[in-house]
């Protein structure tokens, strides 16, 4: 019996060893792409952890994030449950993301969520009016909230009070605690893309000045 045990073992060891390894997409420029031959445990499990979630992918910060995978790890959960999850209605979240997006000028971002806010109901010429830096138009009552609240946080580090109570009017406390949570991982996103002047995909040329 024992040896039964063991030879079970050795040979789910074995298939364990020989079993493809995933199909990454990992991109950088200044931190060269991590091969998954070179991976330790913890990023073996960082990038497990990516790809079985509802990201299902490793595009973006995390080719840097690799670097610390044990922080890595957080911050991606961190960011899955801000991006999938938040209180705050998805297209108005993804209005938030790239409002921090244009603050930072972080062009893989802009052109990753540029996609995903017209996918879940961003108007094209919002968009447009966004990315040339001028206030958005137009703007319905709650992207208007949103867009002060964000802007206000970014480019005064405060926000005034007559922004805050709309915020919490319209969203409750949760959906502003939400949309600081959601601005600031998106601000982290955007200094490590910017840090390692993340490539965009080939044949996209950068949409922000």
């Amino acid at each position: 019996m024992k040896r039964t045990v063991l030879a079970l073992l050795i040979a789910l060891g074995a298939l364990a060893q020989t079993s493809a390894p995933p199909n990454l997409v990992l991109r950088g420029d200044r931190f060269r792409p991590i091969k998954w031959e070179e991976m330790t445990p913890a990023q073996k499990t960082m990038i497990n952890n990516l790809l079985s979630g509802e990201r299902g992918t490793t595009t973006g910060p995390f080719n840097v994030l690799l670097r610390d995978p044990e922080v890595g790890d957080q911050i991606q959960k961190f960011g899955a449950q801000m991006r999938f999850h938040s209180s705050i209605p998805r297209k108005l979240n993804e209005f938030a993301i790239l409002i921090t997006a244009r603050f930072w000028t972080s062009q893989y971002e802009w052109y990753a969520h540029r996609r995903d806010g017209l996918k879940y109901g961003l108007e094209q010429p919002l968009i447009d009016s966004l990315a040339s830096g001028t206030r958005p138009s137009p703007m319905d009552s709650d992207e208007a909230v949103v867009y002060s609240f964000c802007q206000e946080l970014l480019t005064t580090h405060h926000v005034s009070d007559a922004t805050f109570k709309a915020a919490v009017d319209r969203f409750t406390e949760r959906g502003v605690v939400d949309l600081i949570a959601t601005t600031g991982y998106y601000n982290m996103v955007s200094m490590i893309l910017n840090t390692d002047r993340y490539p965009l995909p080939d044949g996209i040329k950068p949409m922000l000045k």
